[in-house]
């Protein structure tokens, strides 16, 4: 093998497996080319054994005709010797040849002169039956005589001209150029029958004009007995050229090839292949008459078979000159197709079901598929099979890139006309049900073409696009946060806070998206989520090995569109924080927190802005997302609570109220969310913690590092620089350089060291910073 070979079977390779899903086709794809490269080795034993027998028998038909020709070459030098040597033995034999040659060389004279006097007449003769025949083409009744008439008149012009030439006289070859110029009119004329016939054989047949078939016919094989004849005198001229002269004197009749027969058969070529354009028009405009189209195709060749081989000479096998000359046609225009760029999926699948078909109304017809050659491109077991299953792949990533491109735009540019409302009045992306309907729309192309592999292709590909256009949706929201949350403050970009409610309302569609993608009928008003209908969808088309791969990647699509519709609202709840609260947040457990009223202010407007956003999203968000959303909102602000330790100018006085103030806060926060009973109990035993942070703010500092043992007990996760950084708030210990605040951290340090390993679920402590 070759370089060339070895890149093209490494490019082939990698377009069979493109994807880290397609290697779970290696061992049919191992198994498949094992049993190709049996089928090819065995095809290429017979064809070896059958070529040798060939070259054997050609070998021994070669030094037979060797020896046929070199005792024919001597015989006729051995008949050249007695003729020169007879010429001595006849008394004054040169006198008596040279008299015998005078009287022939006369006779020549006479009979051309004769014949040039009557060319005319005899043209004028042939040109009247010609226009006879203009007036009856359909029968054409004078075809042989004119056939036999411009046969006679070539012969005389050219006998005429090649006298002519021989005795270079210019003057008089100019003169008989003249003579016979009106000749080549005839010819024409007669040609132009002759096609047009031969173009009309079919229907000639189908129409009962046999006698002018056989006409036809007996033209043909006289024009083909003509070239045979002077091909065989070139050949002898060839192979004997010292006696060349000879075989001009001895030449008479067609001097060049004329060719009838090989444009007999391109006349037939010429009828199919107009017959062939229409069938493809057809083809292109609906391919389901794929074999409507081409009905006229057997039909043909059935009636040369019946009809038309009866009439035409037996040598010629015109059943069989038909057969080659259709299936070569046929070959040509599926392969043209096959290889088009542009070729819709349906029509590929159309080719490969062709091939099976075609052959089997071959083989009634009596042209078995092994005569046929070459083969047919399509089949279930075929490069086509792939290209094919590769179109559906192609067209499945082009929707799904362009249909990712147009929502990434309108995610980015806040395009709020990409939003829809479903019939339940909630928020919809619009390409959501596009979505889902191209890829049911193609599986179902996919399983038209009743091929597992095809089938499981487009479904890998599906689960590919599908995972594709989730991470694409995944990094877009997260980057969406991060300009929130680690950019500039949203007031130093007023461009950024415009947009804020576009965003939110984005966040709100694609959480239901993913909803309703997954729910069952139960949870989603009754309709099935779209994966689960399309799981539903394939699974019946595909093999039983590539169900349970498939069944493993729907419930990873399914983990991650979970994680995705939950990550919408927990960016929600943070911008909700990041945007609304940012400043406010900064006044707990300050000045501000302790001068205002009993009753939490700062706790109040910030439950009043829980309020309004519910009152803004709670109908249009999905029922399964509402109690995560309350449930995230408590949590997102039990964390930012915690993390106001952190505030400059936080601090828990003893002679302060904080405990005071701690309970007012709790208690607004939970008079908005005891509302919602299904959250509560969960919210309640989350918000537990701040009893726990109330302990270490209030135990004596020399018990602080068994009070730390307790809390890292509960919340395991806990970071210890929260713990120094709420510490800081207490006023009885000093952080100076000999103070005691640095010895309690030490034992608090020793003992999250000692307690850490004990790793379990991750608490409300691991993301407090």
């Amino acid at each position: 093998m070759n370089d060339g070979d070895t890149a093209s079977g490494t490019v082939k390779l990698a377009e069979l497996l493109r994807h880290p899903d397609d290697l779970h086709k290696i061992p049919a794809l191992k198994s498949d080319f094992t049993r190709r490269k049996a089928g090819v080795d065995a095809q290429l034993k017979l064809g070896l054994k059958e070529q040798l027998q060939l070259t054997q028998q050609g070998m021994s038909a070669m030094q037979q005709g060797q020896s046929t020709v070199a005792a024919i070459k001597e015989e006729m030098m051995r008949i050249d010797k007695l003729g020169v040597e007879s010429q001595s033995l006849v008394r004054n034999f040169p006198v008596i040849n040279a008299v015998a040659q005078a009287h022939r060389n006369f006779s020549a004279v006479q009979t051309m002169q004769k014949n040039i006097e009557m060319f005319n007449e005899r043209l004028n003769e042939v040109m009247g039956f010609i226009r006879d025949d203009d007036e009856d083409l359909e029968n054409q009744p004078n075809l042989i005589r004119i056939h036999y008439g411009i046969s006679q008149l070539r012969n005389i012009r050219d006998d005429a001209m090649l006298q002519v030439r021989q005795v270079n006289e210019a003057s008089l070859e100019e003169t008989l150029t003249g003579v016979f110029k009106r000749l080549d009119d005839a010819i024409d004329d007669f040609d132009d029958h002759v096609g047009g016939a031969c173009v009309q054989l079919i229907p000639l047949v189908n129409r009962g004009n046999h006698s002018l078939v056989v006409r036809l016919a007996v033209v043909i094989e006289e024009e083909e007995k003509f070239d045979l004849r002077i091909k065989e005198l070139q050949e002898a001229k060839r192979e004997f050229k010292d006696l060349a002269g000879g075989f001009e004197a001895l030449a008479s009749g067609p001097r060049e090839l004329r060719g009838y027969k090989d444009k007999f058969l391109e006349a037939i070529k010429l009828a199919a292949q107009g017959q062939l354009e229409a069938s493809d028009e057809t083809f292109m405009a609906d391919p389901d008459r794929l074999e409507k189209s081409v009905r006229w195709y057997f039909n043909d060749l059935n009636l040369v078979k019946l009809g038309m081989a009866k009439l035409m000479p037996k040598k010629w096998k015109i059943f069989r000159t038909y057969v080659q000359i259709y299936h070569q046609l046929m070959y040509e225009w599926l392969t043209r197709r096959a290889s088009d760029e542009e070729i819709a999926p349906k029509h590929m699948l159309a080719i490969i079901h062709w091939k099976d078909k075609y052959y089997s109304k071959m083989n009634k017809l009596g042209a078995p598929q092994k005569d046929l050659d070459p083969p047919l491109p399509g089949g279930n077991d075929s490069d086509l099979v792939r290209e094919y299953c590769q179109l559906i792949v192609v067209k499945v990533e082009e929707w799904m890139n362009t249909m990712n491109q147009t929502d990434r735009e309108c995610f980015v540019n806040r395009d709020e006309s990409s939003i829809d409302r479903d019939e339940h009045g909630r928020f919809r992306s619009k390409s959501l049900a596009d979505m889902w309907r191209m890829l049911r729309e193609q599986l179902l192309v996919a399983s038209t073409a009743e091929l597992t592999e095809v089938t499981e292709g487009v479904a890998t590909a599906m689960f590919r696009a599908l995972k594709t256009r989730q991470d694409m949706w995944t990094e877009l929201v997260n980057g969406e946060l991060n300009k929130y949350t680690r950019g500039p403050s949203p007031s130093e970009q007023p461009n950024i806070i415009e947009g804020i409610q576009a965003l939110q309302d984005w966040l709100i569609a694609l959480g239901n998206d993913q909803i309703v993608s997954i729910a069952d009928a139960e949870a989603n008003f009754g309709q099935e989520g779209y994966l689960s209908a399309f799981q539903a969808d394939f699974s019946p088309l595909v093999s039983s090995d590539f169900l349970l791969s498939a069944d493993e990647k729907v419930e990873t699509l399914k983990e991650g569109i979970t994680d995705l519709g939950f990550r919408c609202i927990t960016v929600f709840v943070s911008l909700v924080f990041a945007v609304d609260f940012r400043n406010i947040m900064t006044d707990f457990f300050t000045p501000s927190w302790y001068a205002g009223p009993r009753g939490g202010t700062l706790m109040g407007q910030i439950v009043s802005t829980f309020e309004d956003y519910l009152g803004d999203y709670q109908d249009v968000l999905h029922p399964l997302l509402s109690e995560l959303l309350i449930v995230e909102l408590a949590k997102k602000l039990l964390q930012a609570y915690l993390g106001a330790v952190r505030n400059r100018g936080a601090k828990f006085r003893r002679q302060d109220p904080y405990n005071e103030r701690l309970k007012d806060d709790i208690s607004t926060a939970f008079k908005f969310f005891e509302r919602f009973r299904d959250a509560f109990d969960d919210i309640k035993r989350e918000w537990r913690v701040l009893e726990a942070v109330i302990m270490l703010v209030e135990t004596d500092k020399h018990a602080l590092a068994a009070e730390f043992r307790a809390f890292v007990q509960e919340y395991w996760d806990v970071k210890v620089g929260w713990v120094e950084a709420l510490l800081k708030t207490r006023d009885d210990i000093d952080w100076g350089p000999l103070g005691d605040g640095k010895t309690i951290m030490k034992a608090i340090r020793a003992e999250a060291a000692e307690l850490r390993a004990q790793g379990r679920v991750e608490t409300i402590m691991a993301d407090v910073n």
